[in-house]
């Protein structure tokens, strides 16, 4: 009797999961869930903006300002990506189009989040007195090539739509370096997150508010680390994946964007929602 029970529960646990793919109304409110969390993130990213220019009006744009509106933009690209879902989610015949979109919007969550590893790279260079004036020239670079690497691809995908030999390849190979950006993200984290991690944890003691620096530290890197890793595994698994990123059910697609862009998002927000001081004397250092 409980066998047939536990059978049964099974069955209509697979019924259920299958039903959500194929029911338009499921998919429409995952789609619009999503629309709504990145929303919201986005909102908090812009209020805290403007806390701090209140805050400090005459600094300009620290390093702090500029990451959280780095985040409201990424944010706010993916509400609107979630929330015009019926114009290329929803098409089939759109595919392709779905696809660069959805690398756009990671592009830009990339970029956002690994302003904090140019900002680790910066603090490490100037506690170590190395010369720090070419690392925001690199951070940009860096993005600039990955930005048209990609972008390339998708014009040579767009010019050989017909040829679908020719398109299989292209995809496979957007596919890898889908996989490749996250993994230069993880070495950055590793390096530069790592080697200034270990050099506050050994001085700590000897700076005031040390050990809450290293508490935020260690958090804000592992959460970069877990989300650039999650991007990584899921980009090298839709290598050997009929679908996209090996998400073929909305219920995955929610847990993914969730897990590597919504949540980590709100979490840097509230580790990072301290605001510098109104008066400061000398150079304004960013609160990171």
């Amino acid at each position: 009797m409980m066998k047939l029970l536990l059978d049964s529960s099974q069955i209509d646990i697979i019924n259920w999961w299958y039903d959500i793919n194929k029911s338009i109304q499921w998919q429409h409110g995952i789609f619009f869930t999503l629309c709504a969390l990145y929303s919201f993130v986005s909102i908090i990213a812009l209020i805290q903006v403007i806390r701090i220019h209140l805050r400090i009006p005459l600094y300009g744009w620290s390093t702090q300002k500029v990451f959280h509106m780095m985040n409201f933009v990424a944010n706010g690209v993916g509400a609107i990506v979630f929330g015009l879902h019926n114009n290329c989610f929803m098409l089939h015949s759109n595919v392709l189009m779905t696809r660069a979109i959805l690398d756009l919007q990671g592009l830009f969550f990339f970029t956002t989040f690994t302003h904090l590893v140019w900002f680790w790279a910066d603090v490490y260079y100037k506690i170590r007195s190395f010369p720090t004036s070419k690392l925001k020239i690199w951070y940009i670079s860096i993005n600039c090539v990955i930005y048209l690497i990609l972008g390339c691809i998708w014009i040579c995908i767009a010019m050989n739509d017909n040829d679908a030999v020719v398109l299989v390849k292209l995809l496979f190979i957007r596919k890898i370096c889908v996989a490749v950006i996250p993994f230069i993200a993880i070495l950055g984290v590793l390096i530069y997150g790592g080697r200034l991690f270990i050099m506050v944890w050994r001085y700590f003691d000897e700076w005031r508010g040390g050990r809450k620096k290293l508490i935020e530290l260690g958090y804000v890197s592992s959460i970069c680390f877990t989300c650039f890793s999650i991007r990584c595994f899921v980009a090298v698994l839709s290598c050997f994946h009929h679908d996209d990123r090996g998400l073929d059910h909305p219920v995955l697609k929610m847990i993914y964007y969730m897990v590597v862009e919504i949540l980590p998002s709100a979490l840097f927000i509230y580790i990072l929602q301290k605001l510098p001081r109104r008066r400061v004397s000398g150079q304004y250092h960013p609160i990171i």
